[in-house]
């Protein structure tokens, strides 16, 4: 994350009062304060599919992508999953348990500590980025606040991370998301295999975006999300509509609480977790680099009535030769020609957060 884009974020402290409001006696009243009701924004943001409708988000398994029997029609399922919802859950993925047992573990105990020890690692100065507090504030919901409390921090390239940001409270935090990363790194790269072999390019070009060449211009972050429960959930939001600025989303959820929530056909779709499997995504910048091929999708994040919920989610960045770009392997002219304009990686970052901060979506104004 370059620091002159991260400026341009506008977040919150939480203070004592919005502390109150989440986790206090006013999380069970019947009044939610001014700051948090978002009633007329929720209604604008569409239906639900109703209870009784029959759905089901695509679900990859990777083992079946690594069995040479299996493999193909797994792969065409894959591409399937992100052309058609830009979404699936992936299970058999390989993750070693124990790295995800202990995220989860320090995840859940860093959001059970008193405020002032969450604090302790609040953003600080005009980098709002890197740190603890709510969550990205602006457009529509300008001066509202997110039903949420979220630590956001860098995790790869090494270089790049505020250590004195990474929680030293549970003592197994910073060990937990240093492992944890390290193996999204590694299921990313699986997955993106199978998507150059889907989308009928080079491994090397589809890994190259993410993972080689200028590497300044990219890495790995984290959100790690909070959502106590609401009595009227109707009222507030957890994250409002948006879709996901970089390349790939990969989602854990630390208990089974729902509360994502898909936009498809004009239409909210909400994520039933499977147990034991990650949820992943596709973001804008994937999008572009398959030229439309594979959809970013909006969505969004409800809280629950009586449960919270919490959430580890690693966003993995991209671009090509410091350009977020189509793929070269993936023009072909007039017979298949760009959709998107080339962007240099910093200005597409910058302009990312602008947009965010005015609820609009960057990548619409890169469409040709």
């Amino acid at each position: 994350m370059e620091a002159a884009a991260a400026k341009l974020i506008s977040r919150d402290r939480i203070t004592d009062a919005a502390a109150a409001t989440l986790f206090g006696t006013d999380s069970v009243s019947r009044q939610i304060p001014e700051k948090f009701t978002r009633t007329d924004e929720v209604r604008a943001a569409g239906a639900v599919v109703s209870e009784d409708e029959a759905f089901e988000l695509p679900v990859v398994d990777m083992a079946k992508l690594l069995d040479p029997e299996l493999s193909a029609s797994e792969t065409a399922k894959l591409g399937s999953a992100c052309r058609e919802w830009g979404f699936f859950q992936l299970t058999g993925h390989g993750v070693d348990e124990a790295a995800i047992q202990r995220m989860k573990e320090s995840a859940l105990e860093f959001f059970m500590l008193p405020l002032e020890s969450k604090n302790a690692i609040a953003f600080r100065g005009d980098d709002k980025f890197q740190g603890f507090g709510h969550h990205f504030s602006g457009g529509p919901s300008a001066g509202k606040l997110d039903w949420a409390e979220c630590v956001l921090l860098l995790t790869q390239p090494v270089q790049g991370r505020k250590t004195e940001l990474w929680p030293a409270n549970p003592p197994s935090f910073r060990d937990a998301l240093d492992r944890y990363s390290v193996e999204m790194t590694d299921l990313v790269r699986r997955l993106l295999r199978f998507m150059a072999i889907d989308l009928g390019v080079g491994q090397e070009a589809l890994l190259g975006a993410f993972f080689s060449g200028d590497n300044a211009e990219k890495g790995q972050s984290v959100a790690i999300h909070h959502y106590p429960p609401c009595r009227q959930p109707e009222k507030v939001v957890g994250i409002p509509p948006h879709t996901d600025g970089l390349g790939l989303t990969v989602l854990l959820h630390a208990d089974d609480t729902p509360g994502l929530q898909i936009k498809r056909g004009g239409r909210w779709f909400p994520v039933r977790p499977l147990p034991g499997a990650f949820v992943v995504n596709v973001g804008d910048i994937l999008d572009v680099l398959t030229n439309g091929a594979y959809g970013s999708a909006e969505h969004r994040v409800v809280p629950h009535a009586e449960r919270g919920r919490t959430t580890v989610v690693i966003f993995q960045d991209a671009s090509v030769d410091g350009l977020v770009a189509p793929l070269p392997e993936i023009l072909d002219g007039d017979e298949a020609p760009a959709r998107y304009n080339s962007i240099g990686k910093l200005e597409y970052t910058k302009g990312n957060f602008i947009a965010l901060g005015q609820g609009t979506r960057f990548l619409d104004s890169l469409n040709r």
